[in-house]
């Protein structure tokens, strides 16, 4: 099966979402279609033109968006000025509520990747009459123990990477919240702190994808670094702004507002997210949900096996 071709956007805009922030959107395929958004990772990532792939462009109408602060939205958060304190989820989810009515559409099918699968959960909890379904991959919710996964977790598994990770770090701050820790010496007014510790977060991303350090194109990007690195460490500094009792998981526990949406679940077996159990304890708390795990894949949406599976689930309710 596969993505579906490539195909261009038919219209796009900059939308003024308010505290100076405009947010870049497109859409593609039927302008007459089921409407779907397609929410990215990182937080930070910003969309690609992979993103419109996912769905049949005959069938639905499919929009993209720049979330705060990166890729083509602004200002952008690569540079020190830009105000972080406005991009939290709430900030992001009130984005998705005024371009939902901006471009006239009543309810959409929601799709996200990493932490695209978090904003879409809470977005779906929050408002949950504007979303007809969920298809979710590289599955997490945001919770503080995952965030601790990913660092010090993760250092077990791949220790001399962990090493060069820490070594960035004042010695006072390396048993902490490492990403609050990455997240103070993003916001140094020394442009030389900023940049090491931009290139020591990437190369530890990269590390645990696992791939060889510095392998990732984007990373290369002294821009999308910056911006990338700052983003994923505000988030992941503060509990994702879900507020308290996040140490247990503000999503999971909130669960059992998805009632009513349909969703899916397409999980690779591989995907480090599988060590604290998050997509199974997420779809036994969610009714209506199916969990799909995809063998020897790991968080990558793009490999073959992940996208016919999203693209089955994707295809499966364009038919509703």
């Amino acid at each position: 099966m596969g993505l579906y071709p490539e195909i261009g956007p038919y219209d796009h805009g900059m939308l003024d979402v308010g505290d100076g922030n405009r947010v870049h959107w497109e859409t593609c395929g039927n302008p007459h279609g089921k409407p779907a958004v397609m929410l990215h990772g990182g937080p930070g990532s910003g969309c690609t033109p992979g993103y419109r792939r996912y769905c049949d462009p005959a069938a639905y109408r499919i929009v993209l968006l720049d979330q705060r602060g990166c890729g083509r939205s602004t200002p952008h958060a690569s540079a020190y000025d830009t105000d972080m304190s406005v991009n939290t989820t709430a900030h992001l989810i009130a984005d998705l509520e005024l371009l939902r009515r901006h471009l006239g559409i009543e309810r959409w099918l929601v799709w996200g990747a990493s932490w695209g699968s978090v904003l879409a959960l809470r977005y779906a909890q929050t408002h949950p009459s504007a979303v007809s379904e969920l298809v979710l991959t590289g599955v997490a919710t945001g919770s503080n123990p995952e965030v601790t996964l990913l660092t010090h977790g993760l250092g077990k598994i791949f220790p001399e990477a962990f090493e060069r990770f820490l070594a960035e770090l004042p010695e006072q701050d390396r048993d902490g919240n490492l990403a609050a820790a990455y997240d103070r010496l993003l916001e140094s007014p020394d442009p030389a702190v900023r940049e090491r510790a931009a290139r020591a977060w990437t190369d530890w991303e990269t590390a645990t994808i696992p791939a060889p350090p510095r392998s990732v194109p984007r990373y290369e990007d002294p821009v999308f670094r910056m911006a990338f690195a700052r983003t994923v460490t505000h988030y992941f500094g503060n509990d994702h702004f879900l507020g308290e009792g996040n140490d247990e998981g503000v999503v999971l526990r909130d669960a059992h507002l998805l009632q009513g949406i349909p969703g899916t679940l397409v999980q690779g077996s591989l995907d480090f997210g599988n060590l604290l159990g998050t997509p199974w304890r997420l779809h036994h708390a969610w009714p209506g949900s199916e969990l799909v795990t995809v063998s020897q894949a790991g968080h990558d949406a793009g490999t073959p096996a992940m996208a016919d599976a999203l693209v089955t689930a994707t295809d499966h309710y364009a038919r509703r």
